[in-house]
């Protein structure tokens, strides 16, 4: 743990703190690209860290959740590394794209390959740099276009070391999912290196409980990991998150106009009405039920549908009347009380 630690090519000192421009392939406008990297490190070794958002190029909330953490007073105090990349699909980002110029997704491209395709050479170049550098990784996603997804953790529950820290994140909702095929999540794996997915929002939009849940969440797993001092603050004690094995999507029967009777966090029984699907040129209305019980983590916000179409995403758990008592609490607990404006420089942190 003592030998120079080396990003991009650039030695990255102990007590220093860098912001790093790393090469990509230029536009065919032959205008340069690169990937912006910030990286602190502590006076003292320990876990190495990193923070990505926009792996999917529409997906802000993790970019402002990480400019929001690096301004944090904590940071001073950090023990081992911190590696944050606000924007990881740069070219998405551009053109308000969840893909590459290619129309690849790059969270189905890793590992990666130095000679392949863009999204291959990007995967390959964020492998390399950051995540084989990194003992821990927490990646932040929301909610496709026009969906948007209750403040919820996706990782391998199965593993001690992740499910540890996925509960120090503070989130009620734990969802233990599958790896699937070409995602970071599992070529972080691979490497075995413990990885959250956080989702929350959705794509395009700010959503300021997301933020706030999500910069709390990554400051409460850097404490559990030794990386940041505990709270100085008295601090009441979390609930344990509920972990959900299993969920089901709702699809529409037909296509029409959607109307949402129900919202995210809400506890739903089979066969409660979700919506109405309605015809717009007659008065034929179709109800949306729900197929399982449980807790709706996901929905769609556009009322435009095809037949088809994913509208809800129902977690299931054991007790849902606890688990919905407790995301009530949580989402007035985040909920700001006001929109907000500039920060002041004498404002305290919000931790």
């Amino acid at each position: 743990m003592n030998e120079d630690f080396v990003i991009g090519g650039e030695v990255i000192q102990r007590r220093s703190r860098r912001l790093l421009e790393l090469p990509l392939p230029a536009l065919y406008t032959h205008t340069p690209m690169n990937l912006p990297v910030h990286v602190l490190r502590g006076a003292k070794e320990g876990p190495r860290l990193f923070v990505s958002a926009a792996l999917h190029g529409d997906e802000l909330n993790g970019t402002e959740i990480i400019r929001r953490l690096l301004k944090q007073p904590a940071l001073k105090h950090l023990r081992g590394t911190l590696i944050a990349v606000p924007i990881v699909n740069v070219y998405g980002l551009i053109h308000h794209s969840r893909y590459l110029p290619d129309r690849r997704d790059l969270n189905r491209s890793f590992p990666g390959s130095v000679k392949g395709s863009l999204a291959g050479r990007l995967a390959h170049l964020f492998m390399s740099e950051i995540v084989h550098k990194c003992t821990h990784g927490i990646d932040l996603h929301t909610g496709a276009i026009n969906r948007s997804n209750l403040p919820q953790i996706r990782a391998n529950l199965d593993d001690p070391e992740t499910a540890r820290l996925a509960e120090s994140f503070g989130v009620p909702v734990l969802l233990n999912s599958n790896l699937r095929d070409g995602s970071l999540r599992e070529a972080a794996a691979e490497q075995g290196i413990p990885m959250l997915l956080y989702e929350a929002g959705e794509a395009l939009r700010f959503n300021e409980v997301a933020i706030r849940a999500g910069l709390n969440g990554i400051i409460s797993v850097m404490r559990s990991m030794g990386m940041l001092p505990a709270s100085r603050s008295r601090q009441k004690k979390k609930p344990e998150p509920f972990v959900a094995r299993s969920s089901t999507w709702v699809r529409a029967s037909t296509s029409g106009l959607f109307r949402r009777v129900c919202s995210l966090g809400s506890r739903v029984k089979r066969g409660d009405v979700l919506g109405l699907i309605d015809d717009p040129f007659g008065s034929d209305e179709t109800e949306v039920t729900a197929e399982a019980s449980g807790i709706v983590i996901g929905c769609s916000e556009i009322p435009l549908i095809h037949e088809g179409e994913a509208l809800f995403h129902i977690a299931r758990f054991e007790d849902i009347r606890e688990v919905a008592g407790q995301i009530e609490s949580f989402q007035t607990e985040h909920a700001p009380e006001e929109i907000p404006g500039p920060v002041e420089q004498d404002e305290p942190p919000i931790f």
